[in-house]
């Protein structure tokens, strides 16, 4: 975009946009046109995303969008990053310091605009969407070409559990994502080899360790109605990759409100516990988690509980996005320091 946008008409203009979101489509097959050359078109979510000229004024507006930016070399390209779940990853920290924060968590629809951004991103259509920071249709009012993740365009968004996949989502789906925020950015080659860098760790992860057998509960947060991994999601990539039983997957919701005593009952080998920073919910660290099942009456009983076989992994690593190959080598670091012989 470039004609900037004042804060105050850009305020005007997002109270009175449309705020109707478009629905996700069916495929997550999210194509930039070949060359180099802009305009550039994205096909995302069933919106033809189009690309006039490279952005220079980048907002994110959940941590898996940013740190895929950042991974980029696209710090210098951002004027704000917001909805942070955990300290971002250590060696983006440089580059993530010289972006403003606009807020921890979801910021307002004007504090957006007041960074007269010429793109946005998101990870989640929570975010970017209906009854989140704005919409789509909103920003293209103004102007403002926006990306969702492709893996949101695989679920239905309706109702509680964060949504539901009908089939499983596959970390071709965060590469695409990769691809496709390159492409916005004609940084084509710094994608590939970022996409071939994810890929080969995956696949030195995957061949490291005999978990055949082995089963695991997924918890994100919350200890009053639990939201604990069904199959399809980020802890499902995990799940597949390293050859773990998910017990939760005969469930296609993403993240499942479960009560602890059906948990108790599918009584899992180990459990994984995301470590949350925000403050959104109970029982966001693991420290606090581990705390938990060591007193309720139902869960302390666990055998996992019992004998402490705990693995500890960011929650930024159990959404879909780059962070999710860390969660399988931290899983796997994890296991082998339960079972020291593996």
């Amino acid at each position: 975009m470039s004609t900037r946008l004042s804060p105050l008409v850009a305020l005007v203009a997002a109270l009175t946009a449309a705020t109707a979101l478009a629905g996700c489509s069916s495929s997550a097959e999210t194509t930039a046109t070949a060359g180099s050359a802009y305009p550039v078109t994205i096909e995302n979510c069933g919106r033809s995303v189009v690309i006039a000229e490279a952005p220079q004024r980048a907002v994110s507006l959940n941590q898996g969008s940013t740190e895929i930016l950042l991974s980029l070399g696209l710090a210098d390209r951002m004027v704000g990053t917001a909805t942070w779940t955990d300290p971002v990853r250590e060696n983006l920290a440089a580059d993530n310091a010289t972006v403003p924060r606009l807020a921890d968590q979801a910021p307002s629809r004007e504090r957006l605009l007041q960074a007269e951004p010429d793109f946005v991103s998101a990870s989640f259509a929570s975010t970017l969407g209906e009854g989140g920071v704005t919409t789509p249709e909103a920003l293209d009012k103004l102007g403002v070409p926006s990306y969702l993740s492709p893996a949101e365009c695989l679920k239905n968004n309706q109702g509680d559990d964060d949504g539901v996949r009908s089939s499983p989502l596959q970390m071709e789906t965060v590469y695409q994502e990769i691809t496709d925020l390159a492409a916005v950015f004609d940084v084509r080659d710094r994608g590939a080899a970022l996409v071939t860098q994810l890929r080969d760790r995956m696949s030195t992860a995957a061949a490291s360790l005999d978990t055949a057998g082995t089963s695991a509960l997924f918890w994100f947060a919350n200890q009053e109605s639990p939201y604990l991994a069904g199959c399809c999601g980020g802890p499902g990539i995990i799940s597949r990759t390293l050859g773990l039983t998910n017990v939760f997957a005969d469930t296609t919701a993403e993240w499942p409100q479960i009560n602890w005593e059906t948990a108790a009952d599918r009584d899992p080998d180990v459990l994984v516990l995301g470590d949350l920073t925000r403050k959104s919910q109970t029982a966001e660290t693991a420290a606090a988690k581990i705390a938990f099942l060591e007193s309720h009456p139902v869960t302390r009983e666990m055998t996992a509980v019992r004998h402490r076989r705990y693995i500890q992994v960011t929650g930024a690593e159990l959404n879909p996005s780059l962070r999710t190959v860390d969660g399988v080598e931290n899983v796997v670091r994890g296991l082998r320091e339960l079972s020291p012989h593996q």
